[in-house]
């Protein structure tokens, strides 16, 4: 019986189409983006994703997922399927990271 591969860990950042995205959202972007959070819902159901949300900055704001996958190619595979990245509306890039331990969070 072959050992389980470790999974690997990947800081996802989604990147919006413009600064001022969170307050000058269409009707249109904001159906794309019900589609975005009911993606990272179900892919957070599956176990590929830590802790995902928003982080507000000065600048405006940009999406965060913690992805725990395989591989690189499933954390681009990941990207790729978001239906607001595959109707061209946000970017993403996401990069290696080690966590060496995580917290459950509390209800």
């Amino acid at each position: 019986m072959a050992a389980a591969m470790a999974k690997q860990y990947f800081f996802f950042k989604l990147i919006p189409p413009r600064p001022t995205f969170l307050h000058d959202i269409t009707e249109a972007e904001q159906r794309l983006m019900d589609e975005h959070f009911r993606y990272f819902q179900e892919q957070f159901a599956a176990g590929r994703i830590l802790v995902y949300g928003p982080v507000i900055v000065p600048q405006g704001a940009f999406g965060l997922a913690i992805l725990e996958v395989d591989s690189a190619e499933d954390a681009q595979r990941f990207g790729e399927g978001d239906p607001s990245v595959m109707a061209g509306l946000n970017r993403f890039e996401f990069h290696p990271m080690r966590v060496p331990d995580a917290r459950a969070k509390r209800t």
